[in-house]
């Protein structure tokens, strides 16, 4: 008997968190790390949020209370999602969790049994395929290509589907890429669903940057659309719109009373609650008046970095990169740069146990970090099935403008710098 469960040696992580340690190591040296990995807006929390979280401190709102949520938030959420997807959602069916990601992971596991077909889109969100394996599910990824926007098509989606198919992650806008999805789209992908799933199918609409779009675009959901809100689960949160992710407060809405009824017992199981004062932070936050100047000040600044980076790395030899609809990340094809450093042949000379712990992106990603003080994400930290041969970067716009500017210059020189790499994979360190 060994120490360890076979379930756990299933479960992957989500290295932005990984990196933290990698940063902080090459700080200690004296050198100033350019952090374009962070998926966290660099803003502030707006202050009249921070003024109800104080204020309920000092009401002593500091006790044990719903573990499915506090009514005034539920009820907050049930009116904000009504209004904005055109639905009728209800109190008694939404959830509120420590955030959105808990959502993935008892989805998967509430719904799914070993065997079950689980659709998600690649490059994703990495917990999305990391719980897939943990809970015994099959994971059929759905790749997102670059020349289609990173958007999914209902044929793709519609190819995927099979008698096993238990769950269907969508997200949009997308972290890593940016995509959106169009309202055309988001059509004919609901009417593939509902020619193709059964009722016990559930499609998992992470919509947590719902309010992160450029140029305009308005946000659309699958809900919307007819037959969806029977089968989808519907989830966000405070963590990108108001530039919170300390706060922890996520939340879903459910089908059926039913369903939310068990999610709140897993809650009770897991969590007990969420913190009352963070909670109604994130009321004010639904129903403020103020909110609309908060999120529209920080997606102007976002939409300007967006443009500043996205031109500045398609000046760079090697490097392409789409501008992005919504998020606050771009997501570069650097597989020019990864041929003019020899990165390819670099990859293939290493023993066969170190390549399966990386991949090109992934030297080069640390060959930046490395030597260049540029933190960015690999390709295969947001999907690793089937993505050997595709060569990104996720760099991550929520970090200052000036501070913008100088990683462009830094990657520029590192693009050329093939002595430099050379130098690096002698040495043997830091290669995943």
């Amino acid at each position: 008997m060994g120490l360890y469960s076979k379930k756990s040696e299933r479960i992957d992580t989500e290295n932005a968190f990984k990196i933290g340690p990698q940063i902080r190591s090459i700080e200690e040296q004296g050198k100033k790390v350019i952090k374009c990995n962070l998926g966290e807006p660099d803003f502030p929390v707006p202050e009249f949020i921070k003024e109800e979280v104080k204020r309920q401190l000092d009401l002593d709102n500091t006790h044990y209370c719903d573990p499915q949520g506090i009514p005034s938030l539920r009820k907050a959420i049930a009116k904000h999602l009504s209004e904005t997807r055109g639905i009728q959602a209800t109190a008694d069916r939404v959830v509120v969790f420590p955030g959105a990601k808990p959502p993935i992971g008892l989805c998967q596991q509430t719904y799914c049994d070993p065997g079950d077909e689980v659709i998600y889109p690649s490059p994703g969100f990495p917990i999305y395929e990391s719980f897939i394996n943990y809970v015994g599910a099959k994971p059929i990824p759905v790749h997102l290509k670059e020349e289609k926007n990173f958007t999914l098509s209902d044929e793709e989606i519609g190819s995927a589907i099979t008698q096993k198919t238990k769950m269907i992650f969508l997200n949009f806008p997308s972290n890593p890429t940016g995509g959106a999805a169009s309202p055309e789209q988001l059509q004919n992908i609901a009417l593939v669903m509902r020619e193709k799933c059964s009722e016990e199918v559930r499609v998992f609409s992470d919509e947590v940057y719902e309010d992160i779009l450029f140029d305009g675009n308005k946000h659309h959901s699958i809900i919307s659309y007819a037959g969806m809100e029977k089968i989808t689960v519907l989830v966000s949160g405070v963590s990108k719109s108001f530039s919170w992710t300390g706060g922890r407060i996520g939340w879903a809405l459910f089908p059926t009373i039913e369903e939310a009824e068990i999610f709140k017992n897993l809650n009770i199981n897991y969590f007990s609650c969420i913190p009352p004062y963070n909670q109604e932070g994130a009321r004010i936050a639904l129903e403020s008046p103020l909110r609309h100047d908060a999120i529209y000040n920080m997606v102007e600044a976002f939409q300007a970095r967006r443009d500043l980076v996205v031109s500045g790395l398609n000046t760079i030899k090697g490097i392409r990169c789409q501008k992005p609809k919504g998020a606050f990340y771009v997501f570069p094809n650097i597989s020019g740069v990864c041929e003019n450093l020899g990165v390819m042949d670099a990859f293939q000379s290493l023993p066969p146990n170190v390549r399966q712990r990386t991949s090109p992106s992934t030297l080069f990603q640390m060959f930046l970090l490395f030597e260049y003080q540029v933190a960015t994400m690999d390709r295969k930290s947001f999907g690793r099935i089937g993505s050997e041969h595709l060569h990104y970067l996720r760099v991550s716009i929520a970090t200052d403008t000036e501070s913008l500017k100088k990683g462009l210059n830094r990657i520029a020189t590192a693009s050329l710098d093939r002595e430099g790499f050379r130098c690096f994979i002698e040495r043997g360190e830091h290669l995943f």
